[in-house]
C-alpha cells in the first residue's frame, strides 16, 4: 500500500515538473489543403479536419489558427466561400488565409471578400508573414518583395521568432536536396523561382529562427508531411485529403520563445498516430550556392 502511495506521489510530482518545465505561452494550428480529397467538393472543410474542431477548441492554448492554401475545391463560388466563412464562426477562433492555387481561381470574389493576400502581424512579439506566390508564377517579386523585406528588416530586431506561410512547396527544386517531396501541385510554376536567390537571403541573413510552412500535400500520391532545417531556417509542409498520412500541426511556442510541434493525425482516434513531426527530419544542413 505504501509503495503505491509513493508511486502516484511519483508520478505526479514528475507531471508537475514536466509541466512547469515546458509551459506554454501561446499555440496555434496550421492546416493546408484543408478542401481535402481532389475531385470531392464537400461543404466547407475537409470532414476529417471539422472532427478534429472539439480537439482545437479544448486547448485553451490555441490562439488561432492558419490555412495554408486550398482551403476551397477548384472553381470557388460565393457558397463555396459562404461554407467556409460558416464553419470558421463554430470554430470560434481568428483564422488566417495563406492562399493556394485553387482559391485564386477567382482572385476577384477573394480580394472582395478578405482583401489583400499577403500581409503580416504580430502575436506575443512574435513576427508572422503571410505571402501570395500565384501572383507571379511562385516567385515573390514587385510589391509583395518590397512588402516582405520592409516586413523584415522592420521588425527582426525587435522581434523574437519568425512564422511564414504560403500554399507551395516553394523550396523544392528537382535538382537540390529537397526534391524527395511529393508535391500536390506543380500549377502555376514559371521557371525559374526565386525562392533561392531572393527570398531566403533575407532571413539567411538575420539572427531570428525563422519556421516556414507549407501546405500544398495530402493527395494520394503526394508525400505526407516533411520537416528540414538549415541554419536558422526550419522548412515544413503538411497537408490533408488521402486518408493515409493527412494531418494538422499544433505550433506550441514556449515561455522561453522555443518552438515545437504537435503532430495531429486526421484519420485515426489516437492523435499522435504519425508520431513526431520531428521525426521526418530529412535535411539537416545545406550549403547555399551563390
Amino acid at each position: 500500500m505504501k509503495l503505491k502511495s509513493l508511486i502516484v506521489i511519483l508520478l505526479i510530482s514528475n507531471l508537475y515538473v514536466f509541466a512547469q518545465n515546458n509551459s506554454v505561452l501561446y499555440s496555434f494550428f496550421v492546416a493546408g489543403h484543408t478542401y481535402g480529397q481532389p475531385g470531392i467538393n464537400n461543404v466547407g472543410f475537409h470532414p476529417p479536419f471539422k472532427q478534429k474542431f472539439p480537439y482545437i477548441q479544448s486547448r485553451s492554448e490555441i490562439e488561432f489558427g492558419v490555412l495554408t492554401g486550398d482551403i476551397v475545391s477548384p472553381f470557388p463560388n460565393a457558397q463555396d466561400w459562404d461554407e467556409i466563412d460558416a464553419e470558421i464562426d463554430t470554430l470560434a477562433l481568428p483564422i488566417y488565409f495563406a492562399v493556394g492555387n485553387h482559391d485564386m481561381e477567382n482572385r476577384p470574389l477573394f480580394e472582395s471578400r478578405y482583401g489583400i493576400t499577403y500581409f503580416d502581424f504580430i502575436y506575443n512579439n512574435d513576427l508572422f508573414i503571410v505571402l501570395d506566390p500565384n501572383i507571379d508564377g511562385w516567385s515573390i517579386t514587385g510589391s509583395q518583395l518590397l512588402f516582405l523585406q520592409n516586413s523584415v528588416s522592420d521588425n527582426y530586431s525587435s522581434k523574437e521568432n519568425i512564422f511564414v506561410f504560403f500554399h507551395q512547396i516553394l523550396w523544392r527544386e528537382n535538382t537540390n536536396q529537397f526534391n524527395y517531396i511529393n508535391w500536390n501541385s506543380a500549377v502555376g510554376r514559371i521557371n525559374p523561382v526565386n525562392f533561392w536567390s531572393t527570398v531566403i537571403p533575407i532571413f539567411d541573413a538575420i539572427p531570428n529562427d525563422v519556421y516556414m510552412f507549407a501546405g500544398d500535400l495530402g493527395a494520394t500520391w503526394s508525400t505526407d508531411v516533411t520537416f528540414d532545417r538549415f541554419n536558422n531556417i526550419k522548412l515544413i509542409a503538411s497537408g490533408m485529403g488521402d486518408q493515409n498520412g493527412e494531418n494538422i500541426i499544433v505550433v506550441n511556442v514556449d515561455s522561453n520563445k522555443s518552438v515545437n510541434y504537435d503532430l495531429i493525425c486526421l484519420s485515426d482516434t489516437n492523435l499522435s498516430c504519425l508520431g513526431e513531426l520531428t521525426d521526418y527530419l530529412t535535411v539537416d544542413s545545406l550549403i547555399l550556392k551563390s
